[in-house]
This record gives C-alpha cells, sequence and structure tokens, in this order.
C-alpha cells in the first residue's frame, strides 16, 4: 500500500476538514514492537485555532480474540460438513443394502415394502447430500431438493412413473433441517402413493407438487389427476403405512393437513416455518 507517511498525512488533512475518523493502525513502539492500534481524530475550536484530539487504544488482543472466533467457527463449519457428508454415507449404504436384499425378494407385495423403504432412506440421505453441498448448513432450498427427489422416485418406480409427468412449482422455500426431514418424507410419501395407485393400467396423468410462503407458514399441495381415493375413505384413518407417516409426520412438524378427492387426489399441508 501508500507509504504510513502519506497515509498519515491524508487522515490529519480529513480530520482537520471537519471529518471524524476511525481508524485501524499498525503502530511501531518505542521498544520496536508493532502493535494494532485504533486511532480517534477530531477537529476541536481552541481560542480560534483548529487543533485534533487524537485517541489512540490498544486493540491486539481484541484483534486476536476476532480471528480465534474466525477460527473456530471455521473449524465448526468444516465439521458440520462432515457430519453431513457422513450421515449422508451412512444412508447410502442402508439404501445399497436393502437394494441388495431386494434382489432375493420373491414376493411382489415384500419387494415393494423394501422399495419404499429404500425411497424413505434416499429421502433423508438427499437431505444430508444437500446440506453438504450448500454453504448453508442450517438451511436447504426445497426447490433444488423437490426436483432431485423427483428425479430418486422415477428411477425408483420405473415404468409406474414413466407416463405421468410432474409439474414443481416450489417458491424460494428454505427449511431448517429440523423441518426438512419430515418435510422431505411427507413429499416422498405422497408422490410414491400417487403413482402407486392414482394411475392404474397405464394411465397417463400429472402430479404437481407446489410449495410456497404464506406469511409464517410454509404450504405444501402434492395433488394428481389420477383415479382418486375411493369415496367412504377417511385419509386420516388409512391403513397404509405411507399415509400413516404423512399424518404422522404432519403433526411432528406442528402443521394441519386437507385432503380433497374427486378429479383425482390432492393434499394440501400447511405447517409454521419455525
Amino acid at each position: 500500500g501508500r507509504p504510513s507517511r502519506e497515509a498519515a498525512m491524508e487522515y490529519v488533512s480529513n480530520a482537520l476538514g471537519g471529518t471524524p475518523l476511525r481508524f485501524q493502525w499498525r503502530h511501531l513502539r518505542g521498544d520496536g514492537v508493532h502493535v494494532d492500534v485504533e486511532v480517534s481524530l477530531a477537529r476541536v475550536l481552541v481560542r480560534g485555532k483548529n487543533l485534533l484530539i487524537a485517541t489512540v487504544r490498544d486493540i491486539t488482543e481484541r484483534l486476536e480474540a476476532e480471528r480465534r472466533i474466525s477460527e473456530s467457527l471455521a473449524e465448526k463449519e468444516i465439521l458440520l460438513k462432515e457430519i453431513h457428508h457422513r450421515v449422508k454415507n451412512n444412508l447410502q449404504v442402508i439404501s445399497s443394502l436393502l437394494s441388495l436384499q431386494s434382489r432375493f425378494v420373491r414376493d411382489a407385495s415384500d419387494l415393494a415394502i423394501f422399495t419404499e423403504s429404500q425411497n424413505r432412506v434416499r429421502s433423508m440421505a438427499l437431505i444430508h447430500e444437500k446440506l453438504y453441498q450448500s454453504g448453508d448448513f442450517t438451511r436447504i432450498d426445497f426447490s433444488g431438493y423437490i426436483e432431485s427427489m423427483v428425479a430418486e422416485l422415477r428411477r425408483s418406480y420405473g415404468d409406474a412413473a414413466g407416463h405421468v409427468t410432474f409439474r414443481l412449482d416450489v417458491r424460494d422455500v428454505r427449511l431448517a433441517i429440523e423441518k426438512a426431514i419430515p418435510c422431505g418424507l411427507i413429499i416422498t410419501e405422497l408422490i410414491s402413493n400417487a403413482l402407486k395407485y392414482a394411475f392404474p393400467d397405464g394411465r397417463k396423468g400429472e402430479v404437481r407438487i407446489a410449495m410456497h410462503s404464506e406469511g409464517p407458514l410454509t404450504v405444501l399441495v402434492v395433488a394428481d389427476d389420477g383415479v382418486g381415493i375411493p369415496a367412504g375413505i377417511d385419509s386420516r384413518k388409512a391403513t397404509t403405512l405411507g399415509l400413516q407417516l404423512v399424518h404422522s409426520l404432519t403433526g411432528q412438524v406442528g402443521g394441519t393437513i386437507e385432503c380433497r378427492t374427486g378429479s383425482g387426489t390432492s393434499f394440501r399441508i400447511e405447517f409454521p416455518e419455525k
């Protein structure tokens, strides 16, 4: 940078011009030791003359404390990133074990249970993967998460998902991990439910996933234009594990759930962001 004398004279000139200044300076003490100081300059009028009042404060210890705090935060960020990475890897191992075990399953209903369990594990692993990849380890962008989860479910259900189109409308929703994991599982269950039951015999259709904020609430809608839930069946009293999980997880995030049937099925879930 500029020579110290030149910089000092500019500070003095600006202060004499009437602009109070506060700046950091590297000061050489009489014993030859450099110290960090904070200098305040202010102009005062004494007997018709402009004078400067200078206050010099040693901030060496403060800067050292700030440096230690910064290093500590960096270490914690690295640790959090490593934790998310390891959790994701462990969940992927569980998913792989389920996949390997399913190869020895011949009964179709038993195989479906393995597939659904694997999708639930993937849903949780994807949360940790997104957190690991982002610079923010406290909140997850649900737009990217849902896109990835839909792609995972498409691969998982194969032909059953081949004739179904997905329409996503997710607007700037970022959730803390304690809400993100149950919410991710809810979305996984509702999409899986639609792919399994809404479009029988190769029927074509659409699944719509919308998510946005309404004041202090996050609103999630998962809807399909399939055959709909049969009349007289209450989703709150469903015997399938998937819908039981949806209601249980909605309660876990402090939310409410509304199910509408008619031309397809629509689930609307509202829960507080905090």
